[in-house]
């Protein structure tokens, strides 16, 4: 069984973001950019998967610059065994990817697709359900427990109400939510080989997708300042200030 895995490059977790003095963009200028979260744990499900011996083949997929490949490198170092970048300096947005990851799909056929439920820049959360959607594949999101056996996969998912279980018959499409897994550490050994595994690159063109941006960033602004809290002198005012400036109770 193959397993196709798409990654993202995005501004690290632990970085604080800047919005640029134009307010058009966020500034990644000499930013540590890493694998969004939620790929990692897609990578690493797919990779259990392949120990287990119920897939044969991951491969990592990524859209977008060149830079890219760095990401592909450390979905390789974890354990794909080969990655592929469809590469553009074109504004990627979810329908886009979707398109371009489908068109993987059609050339590449494998029997699952495991991606993040969303990325950290921008959290559309749509990629995932956009291309089970333009593959006409089944898709179980927000996954915390993934099983295949016998041609169709098991996915618990949480809800509001608690967990449910789904049954979808492959190929299918599933996104990984953060208590899927714990991504392994990453070792040096690891590193040099990811170094020499098939990483192939393609353009939009050669798929026959066109990505053009339809929807236009009118502006970006940082999140206002926190106010400073402040001291009551008993439950009293503090019930006050909840009721009458709060408004919370």
């Amino acid at each position: 069984m193959k397993i196709i895995v798409p990654v993202k490059r995005v501004v690290d977790y632990n970085v604080k973001v800047r919005v640029k003095s134009d307010q058009s963009a966020v500034d990644i200028a000499n930013v540590k950019m890493s694998m969004n979260p939620f790929d990692e744990i897609a990578i690493e499900e797919a990779v259990r998967l392949r120990e287990k011996g119920v897939a044969t083949e991951v491969i990592a997929v990524s859209c977008g610059l060149a830079n890219c490949q760095e990401t592909l490198r450390t979905a390789m170092a974890i354990g794909a065994d080969r990655g592929i970048l469809v590469e553009t300096d074109v504004e990627l947005q979810p329908l886009a990817v979707a398109k371009l990851l489908k068109a993987v799909l059609d050339k590449e056929q494998p029997q699952l697709v495991i991606l993040g439920k969303q990325a950290i820049d921008d959290d559309a959360n749509q990629t995932g359900q956009m291309l089970a959607a333009l593959a006409g594949l089944a898709q179980a999101a927000f996954a915390s427990k993934v099983e295949v056996a016998d041609g169709k996969a098991t996915v618990t998912r949480e809800i509001d109400g608690g967990l449910e279980t789904l049954a979808v018959k492959l190929p299918a499409v599933i996104t990984a939510d953060l208590r899927l897994n714990e991504p392994r550490y990453v070792t040096l050994p690891n590193i040099m080989k990811a170094k020499k595994k098939q990483l192939d690159v393609l353009k939009p063109a050669d798929l026959g997708v066109d990505v053009a941006p339809r929807l236009k960033t009118v502006k970006v602004t940082p999140p206002p300042a926190r106010k400073a809290g402040i001291k009551v002198a008993d439950v009293a005012t503090l019930v006050d200030k909840l009721r009458n400036e709060a408004k919370v109770i």
